[in-house]
C-alpha cells in the first residue's frame, strides 16, 4: 500500500509541471511583469464597458435631458450600439494577450487554411504599435478635455460623475501598457524567433 501511494505521489509530482504548463498558455521568455501588463491592458477596458452596458439596459448613469443619453432612451435603439461598442473594445483589449501567449505567435489549428502557421512578428507589432499610439493620444486628449466636457448642464454630477470618471480613468493606461507589451513582444520575437 505504501509503495502504491509513493508511486502515485511520484507520478503526480512528475505530471504536475506538465499540468501546470498546460494551465498557462504564456509563451516561455515572457516575464511576469510583461504578462501582468498584458492582462492589465485587457482589463482597462472592462469598467467603461460595464458602465456603457449599464446605461444600455436602462440604469440611470446621470446623463440629463438634452444629452441624448438620458435614461428614458434606454433600453432602446442605441442599446445594441452601446453593447456592441463595449464588446468590440474588450475584444481589442483581449488581443493584447496574444502578445504574451502562443496564439500570438502561431495561429491556432482551428483557423481554416492557416492554422499552425507562424505569425510574422511585424503582422502583430505594426497594428499593436499603431493601436498603442492611437489610444495613448486619445487617453491624453481625454485627460485634458474631461473636465470641460463634464461641466455641461446635462452631464453627470455628484456620485454619477465620480462613477463615470472611475470607470473611464483606466483607459488612460491602455495605450502605455499596450506599448510596453508590444515592445517586449518585438524584442522576444527578434531574439528567439
Amino acid at each position: 500500500m505504501t509503495t502504491l501511494t509513493a508511486a502515485s505521489a511520484a507520478s503526480a509530482a512528475a505530471a504536475a509541471p506538465t499540468a501546470s504548463a498546460r494551465a498557462t498558455s504564456t509563451v516561455p521568455g515572457v516575464s511576469r511583469a510583461v504578462n501582468r501588463a498584458a492582462h492589465a491592458a485587457a482589463l482597462t477596458l472592462l469598467p467603461s464597458g460595464l458602465w456603457r452596458i449599464a446605461m444600455a439596459v436602462g440604469i440611470d448613469v446621470g446623463w440629463g435631458p438634452g444629452s441624448g443619453l438620458e435614461p428614458e432612451l434606454f433600453p432602446g435603439v442605441w442599446s445594441l450600439y452601446l453593447v456592441g461598442l463595449s464588446v468590440f473594445a474588450e475584444c481589442l483589449g483581449l488581443l493584447t494577450l496574444g502578445l504574451v501567449q502562443r496564439w500570438g505567435e502561431v495561429l491556432p489549428g482551428w483557423v481554416p487554411w492557416l492554422g499552425g502557421r507562424r505569425i510574422p512578428p511585424l503582422a502583430a507589432v505594426v497594428p499593436a504599435a499603431l493601436g498603442a499610439a492611437a489610444v495613448t493620444v486619445t487617453g491624453v486628449m481625454g485627460l485634458f478635455t474631461w473636465g470641460s466636457n463634464m461641466t455641461e448642464a446635462y452631464a453627470p454630477a455628484g456620485g454619477h460623475w465620480w462613477l463615470m470618471t472611475l470607470c473611464y480613468a483606466p483607459l488612460v493606461l491602455w495605450g502605455p501598457l499596450l506599448a510596453v507589451v508590444t515592445a517586449a513582444y518585438w524584442r522576444r520575437r527578434r531574439l528567439h524567433g
